[in-house]
């Protein structure tokens, strides 16, 4: 059967999709080529190793509500799922390059946003873990058959921090998103509308107290 491996070349947000994404370039090599891959359904697990990198003070400060305090990183800080997503695989014999679309939430209650945003410079080390099933046709009687993909099979990107933040830039231009429970938003709400105030910013600049206050 199809002994497959995998590299991730390259990645690149999409500017004018329904929602941000990102698409991975995904290199697809069967090293039996002898055993055509007639399709194939291909899952995968994008895990985000924290710890492959480093953070300077302000990053740390950042990711405090992931992590916690710097001293404690040496056991908080570890690998954390990112998403998943399932893909196509075309024939082929010998390789093929196939898009990996991974859509990206700006939703600040999930962690690997508040990761993304923490991270100001440098890139993200990502690892890719592959399974799933492989039609192929018999090298030796030319029929069709079906495998799994092991999951041992798997591929390692260090994906530019810029790539996300530019990504966001794009779909919320200097803003942010926050999702709060119903009931929450319906006191704001009133409180909005009971002071006639215009936009949310000045409804929760009036609720929050002056940072420069607070600070002193």
């Amino acid at each position: 059967m199809p002994d497959l491996r995998f590299r991730i070349d390259s990645a690149s947000a999409v500017p004018f999709a329904a929602a941000p994404l990102i698409v991975f370039k995904l290199d697809v090599v069967n090293d039996d080529e002898r055993a055509q891959v007639h399709c194939g359904v291909l899952r995968c697990q994008i895990q985000i190793e924290a710890a492959r990198r480093r953070y300077d003070e302000a990053e740390q400060r950042r990711l405090l509500d992931l992590f916690g305090e710097p001293e404690r990183w040496s056991t908080t800080l570890k690998t954390m799922l990112w998403t998943h997503t399932t893909i196509a695989l075309p024939q082929f014999a010998e390789r093929t390059v196939i898009d990996v679309p991974v859509p990206c939430s700006f939703d600040f209650n999930i962690a690997a946003t508040k990761y993304f945003d923490g991270v100001q410079a440098g890139d993200v080390p990502l690892n890719f873990l592959f399974s799933g099933t492989v039609f192929y046709e018999s090298p030796d009687d030319r029929t069709l058959q079906v495998g799994p993909i092991p999951w041992d099979k798997e591929a390692s990107f260090r994906l530019p921090a810029a790539t996300w933040r530019e990504l966001m830039d794009h779909y919320y231009p200097n803003g942010a998103w926050l999702r709060l429970h119903r009931d929450s938003f319906e006191r704001r709400a009133e409180f909005k509308r009971r002071h006639g105030i215009p936009t949310w910013e000045e409804a929760l600049d009036r609720l929050l107290p002056d940072p420069v206050l607070v600070q002193s």
